[in-house]
């Protein structure tokens, strides 16, 4: 989809140094983000106050019941965007407390007691796709009816795979941990890819790196289909 047709869409996301997203399976991100440095959760809100949304998936929400607001700076809480396809958000999550307006979006097999009991807690539902949140529509929606240019993702592996397979990521910024904790079960940044050939990998371009506290960040441009020129 053509840039235009939808929002410019940065993915950031903090990381241990073996590219995991969380202690282990099922734990909530916000054990490792503890570590980071109070100027890296300042660039964190920095970002949000600069950006028209943000998105998280179901699984954040339930797991992490984040607020997904701007705190540690002064700026505007983003449009919270959360694809949720049965609509299954618990209905004292943090995101439904009215501090910032909010978009549940689901399919059409959503349950219509799910769809009014949202709706009853102020937030906009809207339909994209059937059984399934259809995120290219998704994101189409958010540009045409709600205006959203800019659109931030700070989601778990199951969203930030989704978004990449779609090619709707345009940029990646990393804060990253100097932890290592292991476990194959435990969230990487992407799930979901198993991929046969190195023709299949998503290639980035580094913009540009930099120490925020004590915490490296890195900033990454994403190129669909292009191959960088090898150098030997």
């Amino acid at each position: 989809m053509p840039e235009s047709c939808r929002p410019h869409v940065l993915m950031m996301s903090e990381i241990t140094v073996d590219g995991k997203l969380t202690l282990k399976k099922g734990a909530s991100s916000k054990i490792l983000m503890k570590y980071m440095a109070h100027e890296t959760e300042i660039l964190l809100h920095k970002t949000r106050a600069e950006y028209d949304a943000i998105m998280v998936g179901p699984n954040t929400i339930s797991i992490d019941n984040s607020f997904l607001t701007v705190r540690l700076v002064e700026g505007k809480s983003p449009l919270r965007v959360i694809p949720s396809s049965r609509g299954s958000i618990p209905l004292d999550a943090n995101i439904l407390k009215g501090d910032a307006p909010t978009v549940i979006a689901v399919g059409r097999e959503a349950p219509e007691e799910r769809i009014a009991a949202l709706k009853e807690k102020g937030v906009d539902v809207v339909v994209a796709g059937a059984d399934t949140v259809d995120l290219t529509l998704l994101m189409r929606i958010l540009r045409q009816q709600y205006g959203i240019r800019r659109l931030m993702v700070e989601g778990g592996p199951t969203l930030n795979w989704a978004m990449l397979r779609h090619r709707l990521v345009d940029e990646i910024r990393l804060i990253h941990l100097p932890f290592i904790v292991g476990g194959a079960d435990t969230p990487s940044l992407v799930g979901g890819m198993h991929i046969e050939s190195e023709d299949e990998m998503i290639r980035l371009s580094l913009k540009q790196h930099y120490m925020c506290g004590t915490n490296m960040v890195t900033e990454w441009d994403v190129l669909y289909g292009e191959t960088p020129t090898r150098t030997v």
